[in-house]
C-alpha cells in the first residue's frame, strides 16, 4: 500500500514533465504548425534525411544561386537602367547574415532540440497564465515573420520581374531565352525569400524566447503584491536570472556577429554609393536599399528584444525598493510618539495608499507609453510587514541592486545605455567614412 502511494506522486510528476519533452509532432501537438513550417523551410534537422535536405537547400539557395546570379547575370554591358553595380554588396550581405543565421539555428535545434531550445521543457514549473500567453505568442510568431518577410519579398518580386521582362538578361542556357529568364528569375526570387526568411526566423525566435521571460517577470512581480517570504522571492528571481544567462550564452555570438556583419554591410553600401563617379537612380540602388532595410529590421528585432527584457528585469529593483518603502511606512502608522494624538484604529490590517503619481496627479491622468507595466508609479499596499522584518526587506533590496539581471553579450549588458553607445560608434564610423569619400569643408 505504501509503495503504491509513493509511486503515485512520482508517476504524476513524470507525466507532467513528459508532456513537455521532445516528441514527434501530431495533430494536437502545440508544435505541429511550427514544425511543419520548419520542414517547409527545410531547416528541421531532426534526422539524417532532413539534415541532408536542409544543407543541400542552403548550399543551393544561399550560395550557388547568388554566385551564379552575380557572375553570369550581372549584365555589366547593359544600359543604365539594367546594370547592377551594387550586386556584389547585396549578395555578400544577404549571404553572410543568412549563413550566420542558418548555422546558429541548425546548431541550436541539433544540440538542444526544439522544445528545449524554446524553453518548453520548463513550462511545467510556470503558472497557467504564462503557459497560455506563451503559446499564443508562439502561434503569433509565424504571422510576425510574414509581416517582415512579405513586403520585402513583394518589392523584390516587382524588381526582378521588371528586370527580366524588360530584356536585361539574354543568356539562353536552356536553349530558349524566355524559358531561361523565367527559371533564372524564379531561382533568384527563391534565393532571396530563403535567405531573408532564415534571417528573420532566428530574430523572431529570439524575440519569442525573450517574451517568455517578460511573462515570467510579470508573474514574478506579483510576489510583491501578496504576502510572500524572502526565500520564495529569492528562489524565483535566481531561477529567472539563470534562464537569462542561458539565453545570453546561446545568442551572444549570434548577436555580436550579426551586429558586426550588418555594420560592415552598411558601411560598404555607404562607401560604394558615395563615390564621385557613381550615377544614382532607383533602378540601380533599389535592391541595395531593400537589402539594407531587411538587415537593419532584423538587427532592430534583436536589439529591441534584448533591451526590453533587460529593462523589465531591472525594473524589479525599483519595484522591490518601492515595496520596502511602503512596508516601512505602514509599519510606523501605529507608533505614537510623545506629544502626538493617538490615531483611531483602522478596521483593516492593511493601509490603503492613494492612487496618485509622484507629482500629485490623479489616477485618471494617463502616463502613456512611459508607464512601466512592472514598476508602476502607484504605491503598493503593504501585506508583508507583519511577517518580514525590516532587515530582511533591506537585504532583499540590496540583493536586487547588486545583482542586475538581463541579456548580456560577453559580459556587456544590453540595455538602453549600451544602445546609445552603439549608436555613437556607428555614427562616428559613418562620419569618418563620409569624410573620406565626399569630404567636409
Amino acid at each position: 500500500m505504501n509503495d503504491a502511494t509513493a509511486a503515485t506522486p512520482a508517476t504524476a510528476l513524470l507525466d507532467r514533465r513528459g508532456k513537455y519533452n521532445r516528441s514527434v509532432s501530431h495533430v494536437n501537438d502545440e508544435f505541429h504548425t511550427f514544425r511543419s513550417y520548419l520542414r517547409w523551410m527545410c531547416v528541421d534537422q531532426s534526422n539524417n534525411f532532413t539534415a541532408a535536405l536542409s544543407w543541400s537547400l542552403f548550399l543551393l539557395l544561399a550560395l550557388a544561386v547568388p554566385a551564379a546570379s552575380h557572375f553570369l547575370l550581372a549584365c555589366p554591358d547593359c544600359d543604365a537602367r539594367h546594370s547592377r553595380p551594387y550586386d556584389a554588396v547585396v549578395q555578400l550581405s544577404l549571404t553572410s547574415v543568412s549563413a550566420l543565421s542558418f548555422l546558429c539555428l541548425a546548431g541550436f535545434v541539433r544540440k538542444y532540440g526544439l522544445r528545449r531550445f524554446l524553453f518548453f521543457d520548463k513550462l511545467c514549473d510556470e503558472s497557467e497564465t504564462v503557459r497560455t500567453n506563451y503559446m499564443a505568442q508562439l502561434n503569433r510568431s509565424v504571422k510576425i515573420l510574414s509581416v517582415f518577410v512579405g513586403p520585402c519579398f513583394v518589392a523584390e518580386c516587382a524588381y526582378k520581374i521588371w528586370w527580366y521582362a524588360s530584356g536585361a538578361s539574354q543568356i539562353p542556357f536552356l536553349g530558349n531565352v524566355y524559358v531561361s529568364d523565367a527559371v533564372a528569375c524564379i531561382l533568384e526570387l527563391w534565393s532571396w525569400l530563403y535567405r531573408t526568411t532564415v534571417i528573420f526566423l532566428v530574430c523572431v525566435l529570439f524575440r519569442l524566447i525573450c517574451h517568455l521571460q517578460i511573462l515570467r517577470l510579470r508573474d514574478f512581480a506579483r510576489f510583491f503584491h501578496v504576502d510572500s517570504d524572502v526565500a520564495s522571492v529569492m528562489t524565483e528571481h535566481l531561477r529567472i536570472r539563470r534562464h537569462l544567462r542561458i539565453i545570453s550564452h546561446r545568442f551572444r555570438a549570434f548577436i555580436l556577429l550579426a551586429l558586426l556583419l550588418v555594420t560592415g554591410s552598411q558601411l560598404a553600401c555607404l562607401l560604394v554609393t558615395t563615390k564621385h563617379t557613381q550615377d544614382m537612380n532607383i533602378y540601380k540602388t533599389g535592391e541595395l536599399a531593400l537589402c539594407s532595410v531587411t538587415l537593419l529590421s532584423a538587427l532592430c528585432i534583436l536589439l529591441r528584444s534584448a533591451t526590453k527584457i533587460t529593462h523589465k528585469a531591472q525594473a524589479i529593483t525599483g519595484l522591490a525598493a518601492k515595496w520596502h518603502v511602503c512596508a516601512t511606512l505602514d509599519s510606523f502608522d501605529g507608533v505614537v510618539t510623545e506629544g502626538e494624538t493617538p490615531m483611531a484604529p483602522q478596521s483593516s490590517h492593511e493601509t490603503v495608499f492613494p492612487n496618485v503619481g509622484t507629482d500629485g496627479e490623479s489616477e485618471t491622468d494617463e502616463a502613456g507609453d512611459e508607464e512601466d507595466e512592472i514598476d508602476t508609479t502607484k504605491l503598493i499596499p503593504s501585506y508583508a510587514y507583519s511577517t518580514i522584518s525590516y532587515q530582511k526587506r533591506q537585504a532583499l533590496v540590496n540583493y536586487f541592486e547588486n545583482n542586475r539581471a538581463g541579456i548580456t553579450v560577453y559580459g556587456f549588458m544590453l540595455d538602453r545605455s549600451t544602445l546609445h553607445t552603439i549608436f555613437g560608434i556607428e555614427m562616428s564610423l559613418v562620419l569618418w567614412l563620409l569624410g573620406k569619400t565626399i569630404g567636409f569643408s
